[in-house]
């Protein structure tokens, strides 16, 4: 029996792929082990969203490599599909997004030649590759990836180029992966995609035809979106929001800059008026519902006054947490070809200043439901406390070891940061 040691970087799409190359290789007799031991191979599932995530992808082939020269080192995924020419001495086979899974093919094929493989396409003009999950073990929370690709083309962006167009799984497709995994004891499902809100545009269905037909599953009890545009939430997007329960408290829409100056350059697709309309909308169906959102600073002319512009939009929608991600260079889009690139120490600067004000706007929400009751889904125990998400997404901590996987009704006394404090109250 061989064995696989398989490491995951970036997003819910990469973990959700690396999760059925898993079943996948456990189906067809691979022993899955830990990264980190000696394996005969080894998949390195790359991110190439910032410079960062092209280091981290380098460094964990290398480390393969490095780990058993004699093992069969796999890289696969977004940062070869933004680097057609890389090589590493010792690399084995090398794909980017298309066909990974495929991977138990191509091992077969590898181990009978002892050839490398270079499986590279086009991304652009690839067709939705189907997967299929019913288990996702380790996990409360079990994602289906609903969609691939993106057609935005933000200046900052190269994911357009390595996941190519906005493409969709069949509607009863999803319909039958998310039945399956609830009957297999998920309570929660989270839909992920690399632009989640387009689906369906290609199979002349929509998100909110999705939506309106996963929360009549029985036995689901949470579905959760894992990130959509603020113009992909219509009105009938927003009506399911408003009829089901089943879709949880919290919403993440990326604003990206709170300036209508940057997000112009950024080539958005709404402005300030646009997005702040659209959050009132949404409040006037859940008052109390926790939005989060992603925001890039030092983005190139992002001067003093425009970064403080940011915050304080940032205050003024009142979002319950920001994901800051300082800007990063990504070669061959518009925005590298732009004047006006700030220093990495302003930028370092610009993300510390929104990281604490993240924190203010966290604690300002947690604040609002001081001894308000809310359930709990059980997700870790540990050192006597059980861990647990609520809808809106507030990270409970409970004194007690209570059962994984059940839900708990819990009153919320105290805020210790990151987490609230919670006591059972049934």
């Amino acid at each position: 029996m061989k064995t696989v040691g398989i490491h995951t970087l970036g997003c819910k799409v990469n973990t959700y792929e690396s999760e059925y190359i898993i079943n996948e290789l456990q189906k067809n007799g691979y022993e899955v082990k830990d990264f980190e031991d000696i394996c005969d191979v080894y998949i390195i599932n790359t991110c190439t969203v910032t410079n960062n995530s092209d280091s981290k992808s380098r460094k964990m082939i290398r480390q393969a490599i490095k780990r058993n020269p004699k093992a069969c080192v796999v890289a696969m995924g977004c940062f070869i599909a933004s680097h057609m020419d890389y090589r590493e001495k010792g690399l084995d086979i090398v794909l980017a997004n298309k066909d990974k899974s495929r991977i138990v093919e191509l091992l077969d094929d590898y181990f009978k030649t002892k050839k490398e493989i270079v499986d590279l396409y086009e991304e652009r003009l690839t067709d939705f590759e189907d997967m299929y999950i019913t288990n996702f073990p380790g996990r409360t929370r079990a994602f289906v990836k609903i969609q691939d690709g993106c057609d935005n083309f933000c200046s900052y962006c190269i994911i357009p180029f390595v996941r190519g167009k906005c493409r969709s799984k069949d509607l009863n497709t999803v319909i039958r992966e998310v039945s399956d995994l609830v009957n297999n004891g998920y309570k929660e499902i989270v839909l992920t995609g690399i632009h989640t809100g387009s689906y369906g545009k290609d199979l002349d269905t929509s998100f909110a035809e999705l939506l309106e037909e996963l929360v009549k599953i029985k036995g689901l009890k949470r579905l959760r979106i894992s990130s959509i545009e603020t113009t992909e939430l219509n009105d009938d997007v927003l009506n399911v929001l408003k009829k089901s329960e089943i879709i949880v408290n919290h919403l993440h829409i990326p604003i990206q800059a709170g300036s209508n100056e940057i997000l112009k350059a950024m080539n958005r697709k709404y402005d300030l008026d646009f997005f702040k309309s659209k959050i009132r909308e949404i409040r006037k169906i859940r008052k109390d519902i926790s939005i989060t959102t992603d925001v890039i600073v030092g983005f190139p002319g992002e001067t003093e006054d425009l970064f403080k512009e940011t915050i304080k939009t940032c205050k003024e929608i009142g979002f319950s947490k920001l994901h800051v991600f300082p800007y990063s260079e990504r070669k061959g889009t518009k925005a590298s070809y732009m004047d006006n690139k700030l220093d990495n120490k302003t930028k370092k600067d610009y993300a510390r200043r929104l990281i604490e004000t993240s924190k203010e706007l966290e604690i300002d929400y947690m604040k609002k439901f001081l001894n308000k009751k809310l359930e709990v889904l059980i997700e870790d125990i540990k050192d006597d406390y059980s861990y647990g998400h609520t809808s809106n997404f507030m990270h409970v901590k409970i004194k007690g070891k209570y059962r994984h996987n059940e839900f708990v009704n819990v009153r919320l006394k105290e805020i210790e940061y990151p987490y609230i404090i919670g006591e059972i109250d049934e």
